[in-house]
């Protein structure tokens, strides 16, 4: 079992700075790809980005550029530094991890955090 722990959402300010970290405790190992997902009220969960074991990274068209996602497999952290944010950004983020080399479907990821929130307002 791998328990993954989301901290750092907020409210700000649209343009505004936010970095997310997913602290993993249990059966971890830099084995595990990790993705981050988020989730707007009335809709599903969306993909947002993902780094593999060996730190290939993949994002959402809607966030490329803007946001980064990066590990530190020697604490079992995970970061999300969102820049820029816009309105539309609004959602629970919520972090994940995969046996595999990463995905962009939340199904494929078998542990999850319980969730932040963040808000933008314009």
């Amino acid at each position: 079992q791998v328990q993954l722990v989301e901290s750092g959402g907020g409210l700000v300010q649209a343009g505004d700075s936010l970095r997310l970290s997913c602290a993993a405790s249990g059966r971890t190992g830099s084995y595990y790809a990790m993705g981050w997902f988020r989730q707007a009220p009335g809709k599903e969960r969306e993909f947002v980005a993902f780094i593999t074991s060996l730190h290939s990274t993949n994002y959402a068209d809607s966030v490329k550029g803007r946001f980064t996602i990066s590990r530190d497999n020697a604490k079992n952290t995970v970061a999300l530094q969102m820049n820029s944010l816009k309105p539309e950004d609004t959602a629970v983020y919520y972090c994940a991890a995969q046996l595999g080399p990463g995905s962009r479907w939340y199904r494929d990821y078998i542990y999850w955090g319980q969730g932040t929130q963040v808000t933008v307002s314009s």
